[in-house]
């Protein structure tokens, strides 16, 4: 039995293409992170769910081509990727509705760039920029194709920790918007005191989206992308609806909403 027949084996499924590894795939996919992070957050912002999209046919492509299988690339767990997903949603759900309605946690859910929003551009958020835009790229790419080329090469564990540890990085530019949005977000990173709140704001948000990626990929190991791509989605499109969820309550208790960052990122 060759090695890729092994590896398609073990993953249960009989969609195998002859096994290639090019030392030039993994670069490569890198690079299309890459460039399509710069487009999307410093370029073109609201071009990303057509850049995105573009970017991960393109991470399919070079994937297939090197002879990955659908289910090394996570398009598997059909119903029961979507079960877990659609649980963790829930959960994402009620955490959120609990933080909100505590006046104590509510003021962690107010950012300006949601607030600031239309109803139409909150709708485009909500349903084209957050599943285009953000999670497709980031479940195809850091859940899908760089753990499969990774894992070919130096096994599962450099798989997941080095593809997290990307997904860590990819972050970085979206933290430093996280921080001119919301000073006093960098302020609670800096301990309260005048500093280099930003910088610890980057970094903090740099170690918890790696993180979280290691449990993304335990998500996706269970049940495919549908799982780590549906609890994707609930955590960044419901915090716009919290953020304004949180406005209102304020509203209507009379206190002053005073914006001082999330514990959810739109742009994550």
């Amino acid at each position: 039995m060759t090695r890729a027949s092994r590896r398609v084996t073990a993953l249960g499924t009989a969609d195998q293409l002859p096994a290639r590894d090019d030392p030039r795939l993994l670069p490569a996919a890198v690079g299309v992170l890459v460039v399509a992070n710069v487009l999307n957050n410093r370029v073109a912002r609201r071009l990303a769910p057509v850049t995105s999209a573009l970017a991960a046919g393109t991470l399919v492509v070079l994937a297939r081509r090197s002879g990955l299988s659908w289910a090394e690339i996570g398009f598997e767990g059909g119903a029961r990727g979507v079960k877990i997903g659609a649980a963790l949603a829930g959960a994402v759900a009620a955490v959120y509705t609990g933080g909100v309605l505590l006046p104590r946690t509510r003021r962690f859910f107010r950012d300006e760039r949601a607030l600031g929003l239309s109803r139409a551009r909150l709708a485009e958020e909500i349903l084209v920029q957050v599943p285009l835009g953000t999670v497709l790229l980031e479940e195809v790419g850091f859940r899908g194709v760089l753990p499969a080329v990774l894992r070919r090469s130096y096994g599962a564990g450099v798989a997941v920790a080095g593809s997290s540890a990307l997904f860590g990085l990819w972050h970085i530019l979206p933290a430093m918007d996280m921080a001119a949005a919301n000073p006093a977000l960098g302020g609670l990173a800096d301990g309260g005191s005048r500093g280099d709140g930003a910088a610890r704001l980057v970094v903090g948000s740099v170690v918890s989206t790696g993180l979280a990626g290691v449990f993304f990929h335990e998500l996706r190991r269970r049940g495919g992308l549908p799982a780590p791509s549906l609890f994707h989605l609930a955590t960044n499109s419901l915090g716009f609806l919290a953020a304004r969820a949180a406005r209102h309550l304020d509203r209507l208790s009379g206190r002053s909403p005073q914006a001082v960052g999330t514990t959810w990122k739109p742009s994550a």
